[in-house]
């Protein structure tokens, strides 16, 4: 963890604070009457997704974060990782402006579900940080980030978290007046980057068996190669590589070569965007329910930074000494990769209420897609990911009592798995699995329990190796809340998982250029079993609002990947293997409401200043180094903002710690600091009519993220002035 600040840190981090504070001259003297401040709003969010849905955010046992439209429109920065990393417990695994997941808690890849409005988003990025996730934040009305055991609904694949992204496609109101829409535009200096949303909601019969609700949405964003504030490679990077090349035996003009072109600065090469894709469906709404379909398509083009290249063995470099050196500079002028990706999807949805027996509400979700992408060296193909699968749910809420509720489903969902080029490193396979689970819900007074438990079979075929491996897991939690008072909140959770293995954790066998590996899998892996205990503290009372979540979690035979200090196709060769592990942390927020007053010429303006904190600590029970490769560092964020009716304004810093303490494949990341600025202008009556500035890292500090794969060679972009225009009508 964080031992010293390097002193850029310390005056990057001291140039922040000063400049946040500054927002805290407008405060006045007088407090006038208080008003909900936004977290205590937050609090009061009713959650749809999860095992334990319509409970308020304040009230829930384990750790939930909603954002609204307002906060997802703020906080917009192109992949769902890099929107959602400033959140509690939230890092990513960013590889570059085109591919980020969501890191929650230490843990990403297949222990992170990511939904598409509560179906998986059926898509290959989960097999490696560098493929896209295929669901669009820049068109969510709302995306709820659910830690802990959010798998007794999702599946085990869900074991360290949920992100459900919430888009309306299939609507299940009617729209106000009959019709309903929103445009926006942004542009990024950044990166030259331009981007562009419009959705609609349209009443087109208003019968009286059933309204018709007619849904069509765009979206495109294109950008160039990003600015950064210095050298691609990282200070540990640069020096690791003059170490290397002077216990090399290269001649010295073929050492300057390399070295200058090793030193890209300023700008991060092969990191433009370009992404468009739109849906188009038809809800009918009666009297009990509804039901509606939508299809989607999603095309995006993006690089992948930091270099993809193909190394060649020992015999081949001595057969061809004299023809080496054509063919280094060759292979550099093919390493640039971009990915081409493809997904048409085609969603059914629908919830009626009525009498079922010992149920009152049925919900189903359906979801298939055919998805593929293709990694592109150069003009060439290199390999092909296919991906093409269905998921589907039913859940059924009980008629309860008043003491008593609960819900009973069952998910099942398929995927035939290919990968066919240079770097297919995991075999053709296909997945099935299905899972039924029960939640219930008891709760007297003050007290409220919940305890639930899930059933999971899934099985992997994979026919080029003869080989079919079957697991049933089993998972349960038992939690207790008691409301302290009015304003506060208390509950802890005890819980044991099963997961079974990934598809590339059981198969794997080749080089993974994306992560710089030769990955071998192990098929004889079994199922990966936590048992933990989560405790939340909710607190909010006048101007004050208070949220704290701690967490610890005891694995069996944790799957991780482990360098065997072997070479393969001029890869270091990495095994998955099983061990034990214990994942601990802390997640804080607090928000202090200043108070509300009259500015002449706007009207009421409200004050408030708000800070979070995240701390995960990680460790391995193996001998040597015991630490959890790609483990965020600590962080906190300090913010303060105006609201009013014509206008909102913002100003927070953001901080990141050193990481010191490294895996045995990484290196050292500093520390860093970005101080970000929001202003948000509603200049007409229409208040739906609105610009806003974003500016993030206005110091043009160096950010590296130590959970992504490249941050020793693809910092996060420079200052950038985010300018925006939206309509709603």
């Amino acid at each position: 963890m964080s031992k010293n600040l390097p002193k850029n840190g310390i005056k990057n981090l001291k140039q922040a604070l000063l400049f946040t504070s500054a927002i805290t001259m407008v405060a006045p003297a007088a407090v006038a009457e208080r008003a909900a401040p936004p977290l205590e709003d937050q609090l009061e969010e009713i959650i749809v997704s999860g095992a334990f849905e319509d409970r308020k955010v304040g009230e829930t046992i384990l750790g939930a974060t909603v954002l609204t439209q307002d906060e997802i429109l703020r906080r917009l920065n192109g992949t769902i990782g890099e929107t959602l990393r400033s959140q509690p417990g939230i890092s990513s695994t960013f590889f570059g402006a085109g591919a980020s997941r969501p890191v929650i808690r230490g843990l990403s890849g297949d222990r992170i579900r990511v939904l598409d409005n509560g179906i998986g988003s059926i898509d290959a990025s989960s097999n490696s940080p560098d493929h896209a996730v295929a669901v669009e934040a820049a068109l969510a009305e709302r995306i709820e980030i659910l830690r802990g055991t959010a798998m007794l609904k999702y599946g085990s694949s869900a074991a360290g978290g949920v992100v459900n992204v919430i888009d309306n496609r299939i609507p299940s109101t009617v729209p106000e007046d009959g019709f309903e829409g929103a445009v926006r535009y942004g542009f990024t200096s950044v990166d030259n980057g331009h981007e562009a949303t419009a959705a609609f909601n349209a009443l087109i019969n208003d019968g009286d068996a059933a309204k018709i609700i007619l849904h069509g949405d765009f979206f495109y964003r294109d950008t160039d190669d990003y600015d950064i504030p210095g050298f691609a490679e990282s200070a540990q990077q640069r020096a690791l590589e003059e170490e290397e090349e002077h216990d090399d035996d290269h001649d010295e003009d073929h050492d300057d070569e390399h070295g200058d072109e090793e030193e890209a600065f300023g700008t991060l090469e092969n990191s433009a965007v370009e992404t468009k894709g739109g849906s188009g469906g038809l809800s009918f709404l009666f009297e009990n329910g509804f039901i509606g379909f939508n299809i989607r398509q999603m095309d995006s083009l993006y690089g992948v930074p930091g270099g993809h290249e193909h190394g060649h063995g020992d015999e081949e470099d001595e057969d061809h000494d004299e023809e080496e050196h054509d063919e280094d500079e060759h292979n550099e002028e093919e390493e640039l990769v971009r990915i081409d990706l493809d997904q048409t999807r085609y969603d059914l949805s629908g919830e009626f209420s009525g009498d079922f027996g010992w149920f009152s509400k049925a919900k189903f979700r359906f979801g298939y897609s055919d998805y593929t992408h293709t990694e592109l060296e150069g003009d060439e193909t290199g390999t092909v990911f296919s991906n093409e699968g269905w998921e589907g749910r039913l859940d059924l809420v009980e008629k309860g009592s008043d003491n008593w509720k609960g819900s009973t489903g069952i998910q099942i969902r398929t995927r035939d798995f290919s990968a066919i080029g240079e770097e297919a490193f995991v075999p053709p396979s296909e997945m099935a699995q299905y899972g039924i689970y029960t939640v219930k819900e008891y709760t007297t007074g003050d007290w409220r329990f919940d305890f639930g438990g899930r059933f999971e079979h899934t099985t992997y075929d994979v026919d080029s190796l003869a080989i079919e491996r079957s697991f049933d897991g089993f998972s349960g939690s038992l939690g207790a809340g008691y409301k302290l008072s009015e304003e506060a909140f208390l509950g802890a959770t005890i819980f044991r998982t099963e997961r079974a293995p990934a598809t590339e954790e059981l198969f794997a066998n080749g080089p993974h250029l994306a992560t710089n590996a030769f990955e071998i899998g192990n098929p004889d892996l079994g199922l990966e079993t936590a048992t933990g205990i989560e405790a939340t503290f909710t607190y909010a009372s006048g101007p004050f609002s208070f949220v704290a979540n701690a967490y610890y979690t005891s694995y069996d035979d944790f799957i991780y990947e482990v360098a065997t200090g072997a070479e393969e196709d001029d890869l270091p060769v990495f095994e998955f293997r099983a061990n034990d592990a214990q994942i601990y942390g802390f997640e804080a927020q607090a928000e202090y409401h200043a108070g509300t007053f009259n500015w002449d010429g706007v009207g009421e303006v409200d004050v408030h200043f708000d800070g979070q904190f995240d701390l995960i600590e990680a460790d391995l029970d193996r001998g040597g180094n015991d630490e959890l490769p790609r483990l965020p560092p600590a962080s906190f964020l300090l913010g303060a903002e105006a609201t009013s009716e014509l206008f909102d304004i913002r100003t927070e810093v953001e901080y990141y710690g050193e990481v010191t303490d490294v895996a045995q494949v990484e290196l050292p990341t500093d520390s860093f600091a970005f101080w970000n600025a929001y202003f948000t202008i509603r200049p007409f009556d229409n208040k739906n009519l609105s610009f806003d500035v974003r500016a993030t890292n206005l110091l043009d500090s160096t950010g590296r993220q130590h959970a992504s794969f490249i941050k020793d060679v693809a910092p996060l972009p420079g200052r950038n002035i985010r300018l925006a225009f939206r309509a709603a009508f």
